[in-house]
């Protein structure tokens, strides 16, 4: 029986170094390459789930509420797109990101173009809104942070149910 080539075995054991060394450093923020496809899958749903909710929370409550939640739900969906494209995006990055193009859409409402394409588009409502709110502002930082919070938890019990999977 061949001795064990000590080089390989080196090789291999760098690495797996280097590898496990990737995800401590950017695992609790960032996904590895081994895991985006189930990643990406998880994304999808909750981004299928996050337009439904937006769809019943925009034609079936009323009042300034609805209208929050609605919009918090518009970032926690920027922030699943963003996810779903960039998969080594740190979480807080696409957090970051995903209020900041939220806000872009909502400053631009200030312009007045979005309220016209409403009127001769209405389906362009649910996408750029039509008039400014500072309040809205607020809710997209609470669909951010929660998108965060809420991505970080999942992923954490992913990894615990993975290492529980191999023991």
């Amino acid at each position: 029986m061949p001795e064990p080539d000590p080089c390989a075995t080196s090789k291999n054991a760098a690495t797996s170094h280097a590898r496990k060394r990737h995800t401590a450093v950017s695992g609790s923020t960032a996904v590895s390459q081994h895991t985006a496809g189930p990643r990406r899958s998880v994304l999808a749903a909750a981004a299928a789930t996050t337009i439904v909710l937006g769809l019943a929370v925009h034609f079936l409550l009323t009042g300034a509420a609805a209208g929050l939640l609605a919009d918090a739900l518009y970032t926690v969906l920027v922030y699943l797109a963003l996810a779903f494209v960039a998969t080594r995006l740190r979480r807080t990055r696409a957090a970051a990101a995903a209020l900041a193009l939220s806000a872009a859409v909502e400053l631009f409402q200030l312009s007045g173009l979005p309220e016209r394409l409403g009127q001769a588009f209405p389906a362009s409502r649910l996408l750029l809104g039509t008039t400014f709110s500072t309040l809205d502002l607020l809710a997209y930082a609470a669909g951010a942070a929660a998108a965060l919070v809420a991505d970080a938890a999942i992923s954490r019990q992913a990894r615990t149910w993975g290492r529980s999977q191999l023991e």
